[in-house]
């Protein structure tokens, strides 16, 4: 298979790049020449190696005033105290905070800093989070961006959390930490810098930075979304599987699984923008922060704000066991607890399966939710193991099947199955609920979600209610001897709609005043292509999810596989706008 593990979007118009510390900082001694009094600063997101910046002023400009901005925030003790209700006692969750980072830089020391900076002959950097709330009037400014993604990787590896000095704390209380608080705080930072910076300087991988100037960095955010494009897969391994995604999508054959991926969550995932020789990396969200009416579309927009609502992931528990039984939280829950203004709705699609895989979806008929969790409880001891099969209903699944899972019900993909999981996007609000014994990857105990978990389960969602309304509940549009077109039969309660493309030639597809999320779920290959000449023909191959921003309105899906046979392909939007 030819599946891309590192689509670019190529950006037409602009002037320059730089790479290497040399020329990058060769460049911002120039940019600043022609004022009497150099005050450059670079903005750093948390979880940018400062250190390795540091190094490299020191050698490249040691003529310069250097000042690291975290000197001059509270101490970690502080810190961690003023955000102690974000991050609550609980492992995984905590509550979105609405912080802003000018709160953790008291005003003496801001004074102190200033009055440095003033009584100095020397040219000065300020550099790391929060540089730039610390110099009122820089000569230039430079933003260091990073990818969520390397920045969990930087946290199994030791990394704190700013001004965390939590080393040696698990990566999930990590996670939490930036999740509900770090990067809330630095996007709001980011968004009120972004007409500002002069530089976007990339910093994903080790001592090899790239940069590229304000300009045309803005420039190249708005190419993307004027185009459909993709964003950078990675793969993880899980305690669940599973070994069909490494051949399917030719990653490491030594590695020991790859349980899931995320393939179309602009918050985890990047987007690579090629400018000529050189290739710079960033954080997709910024493209939704930055052009939410062209991406989204102003209904979305003003339903979700700057957030997008879909996500697409894959789930391979092929040669490996079953997901944990979980549950997602009810709307009015969500928003309670955790801050959130919606919550995750989801579905499996399912892309491979064979005569063992299965679902495990809703309860069964005159469950007692007292004795359900009575159960998982004593299971939660680790003395018992929970009856499922008493419980919960389990279903065989095949290929091509939808099921719907509103929030509030019961859920769990079984073994030797390929899910293709279509979903609104909190992200990370499961609640687990049993997790057949097992222990995660680093060797502790996974965390259960009980309490959290009695509250949304749904005990009505029971097996007939699921039969009528979750599975395949599919209704044809349009049929011809070239194309079906189908709704595959999302649950009324979810606010994703679901269409799915069977064509041997082409057929043309509108947004429906939605931003469009879409994989090719059967095929070889197939282009996107304008109906107008707006964008040149956007390749897509099996397995791919792509993004179609909603102000292209209307774009047709051609096959450029085996013209006998029909592909198909499904695409996720935002329905009743």
């Amino acid at each position: 298979m030819a599946y891309n593990l590192k689509p670019e979007t190529t950006i037409k118009n602009y002037s320059d790049t730089w790479e290497g510390y040399e020329s990058i900082f060769k460049q911002l001694r120039k940019n600043s020449t022609d004022n009497t009094e150099q005050r450059i600063v670079i903005e750093c997101y948390p979880g940018v190696d400062l250190d390795e910046i540091e190094d490299a002023l020191r050698k490249e400009c040691h003529d310069y005033l250097l000042i690291r901005s975290d000197d001059y925030a509270y101490d970690a003790e502080t810190v961690t105290e003023m955000i102690q209700k974000t991050l609550t006692e609980d492992r995984v969750f905590g509550v979105m905070s609405h912080a802003e980072l000018t709160e953790f830089f008291p005003s003496y020391e801001r004074e102190k800093l200033q009055k440095k900076i003033a009584n100095t002959k020397q040219p000065v950097i300020v550099y790391g989070t929060g540089a730039s709330l610390l110099v009122e009037e820089p000569t230039t400014l430079v933003y260091a961006d990073l990818t969520r993604w390397e920045i969990q990787l930087r946290f199994r590896k030791g990394m704190p959390n700013w001004r965390g000095a939590n080393e040696e704390e698990d990566a999930l209380r990590k996670f939490k930490r930036g999740y509900f608080f770090e990067w809330r705080m630095a996007d709001r930072l980011k968004q009120k810098l972004y007409n500002d910076i002069d530089f976007l300087l990339d910093t994903n991988k080790k001592n090899e930075p790239k940069m590229v100037s304000g300009k045309d960095y803005r420039q190249a955010l708005s190419e993307v979304v004027s185009q459909p494009f993709r964003l950078v897969p990675y793969f993880d391994a899980s305690v669940w599987g599973g070994q069909w995604m490494k051949e399917q999508f030719n990653l490491d054959p030594s590695a020991e699984n790859y349980g899931w991926a995320f393939d179309g969550v602009p918050e985890e995932n990047s987007l690579l923008l090629r400018f000529g020789a050189t290739v710079i990396e960033i954080p997709a969200i910024n493209a939704v922060h930055q052009f939410p009416d062209e991406l989204l579309g102003k209904k979305v927009r003003a339903r979700f704000g700057k957030e997008f609502p879909i996500r697409f992931d894959y789930l391979d528990t092929v040669g490996g066991g079953n997901l944990s039984l979980q549950v997602h939280p009810m709307v009015e829950y969500i928003q309670e607890k955790f801050g959130m203004h919606y919550t995750q709705n989801e579905s499996y699609y399912i892309l491979d399966a064979n005569e063992r895989s299965t679902i495990y979806l809703g309860v069964k008929e005159g469950i007692s939710k007292n004795e359900l969790f009575a159960d998982l409880k004593k299971a939660a001891t680790g003395d018992f193991r929970f009856p499922d099969e008493k419980y919960i209903n389990c279903f065989p699944v095949k290929k091509h099947d939808h099921y719907s899972i509103p929030s509030g019900t019961i859920h769990c993909g079984g073994p030797e199955t390929v899910v293709l999981e279509i979903s609104q996007t909190p992200y990370i609000f499961t609640f687990k609920l049993w997790d057949w014994e097992r222990v995660g990857l680093d060797g502790i105990p996974r965390p259960v979600h009980l309490k959290h978990g009695e509250k949304n389960v749904q005990i009505d969602y029971d097996t007939n209610w699921v039969k009528e309304n979750l599975i395949n509940q599919i209704e044809v549009i349009e049929e011809t001897d070239n194309r079906i077109i189908e709704k595959t039969g999302l649950n009324e309660l979810e606010l994703i709609e679901t269409r799915r493309y069977w064509f041997s030639d082409m057929v043309e597809v509108k947004t429906k005043e939605s931003v469009n999320m879409l994989n090719l779920v059967e095929g070889e290959k197939i282009t996107v292509e304008s109906l107008t000449g707006a964008f040149e023909p956007f390749n897509v191959n099996y397995g791919e999810t792509f993004i179609v921003p909603e102000q292209l309105k209307e774009y047709k899906l051609v096959n450029q596989g085996d013209p006998t046979k029909k592909v198909a392909v499904i695409q996720a939007f935002i329905r009743g706008l």
